[in-house]
């Protein structure tokens, strides 16, 4: 299994690079959208509409959520800082809600156990995350900054897997995602801190009034925001009765199980961009 799982990611992020390096915003941002379309149509069976012609409208509500933002927040222009950044505030109250929920679960379940409530957490879920990553493509590089999300995403998913498969002896959540432990995390964490310093060394001279402490904070903000994600949609997919979302990906599942941390990371990175002077 993890073999299949590093040949799917050496080739997602082949060609998540060639994407990055040669299609412009426009096509980025219909791109992303397709892989929130099919993000949105596996939700829709977790969220309880099992008919396909349901499943479809929810695929166009959502499509139709990103069309609104996109035209709201001038995405494909220079977007509006006073117009992005509210959504972008109100993106990370949502997971904060979220991160209450998973702590409290299976007796949260109760706040978000019917179709119309599950159906709106996709939306929260999927429509601020594109908005966020769409919106990273319009700072100064673009291209660079979403290039470090994915690594920031992929650095506290590998760190955990490996230091929980090796010291891992407390759950971290066990009625949500039973193979996550306590161990597992703070490598993540230390993970994701090595790579924040790394890239504090790294800054170009515009962002060089970035101070470290600030770059380590929205790193480790952005890490941390990125295993909620992962537990939301875990538990989500618990309750529903599901073990992936999709098997579209060998060794991955379904193109959910790739978008849920990255859905939560995005906001938390691009509003921490933001804070930080960028």
């Amino acid at each position: 299994m993890l073999k299949q799982r590093v040949i799917t990611a050496l080739i997602m992020a082949g060609l998540f690079l060639a994407a990055i390096a040669y299609v412009p915003v426009p096509g980025l941002a219909l791109l992303f959208g397709v892989l929130v379309a099919l993000g949105a149509w596996e939700w829709s069976n977790m969220a309880g509409w099992r008919h396909p012609v349901a499943r479809g409208l929810y695929v166009l509500l959502v499509a139709c959520a990103l069309v609104a933002v996109y035209v709201y927040c001038r995405l494909g222009e220079q977007p509006s800082r006073l117009q992005v950044q509210p959504l972008l505030g109100l993106a990370c109250l949502w997971w904060s809600f979220a991160l209450l929920w998973v702590k409290g679960y299976p007796a949260s379940a109760v706040f978000w156990r019917t179709v119309v409530i599950r159906s709106a957490m996709g939306l929260l879920i999927l429509v601020p995350g594109w908005m966020a990553a769409v919106y990273l493509l319009s700072f100064p590089p673009g291209g660079l900054l979403m290039v470090v999300l994915v690594i920031v995403v992929a650095s506290a998913d590998i760190g955990a897997y490996f230091s929980g498969k090796q010291f891992g002896r407390h759950k971290l959540a066990v009625l949500v995602s039973p193979a996550k432990t306590w161990e597992g995390f703070w490598g993540g964490v230390a993970a994701c801190t090595l790579l924040a310093v790394l890239l504090w060394y790294l800054l170009p001279e515009r962002a060089a009034h970035i101070g470290m402490a600030s770059v380590v904070a929205v790193i480790l903000s952005t890490s941390l925001a990125s295993v909620i994600g992962d537990l939301t949609v875990s538990m989500v997919k618990r309750e529903s009765g599901v073990k992936d979302s999709g098997s579209l990906l060998p060794g991955h599942g379904g193109v959910l199980d790739r978008l849920d941390s990255l859905c939560a990371a995005a906001p938390v990175f691009a509003l921490g961009l933001l804070l930080a002077g960028w």
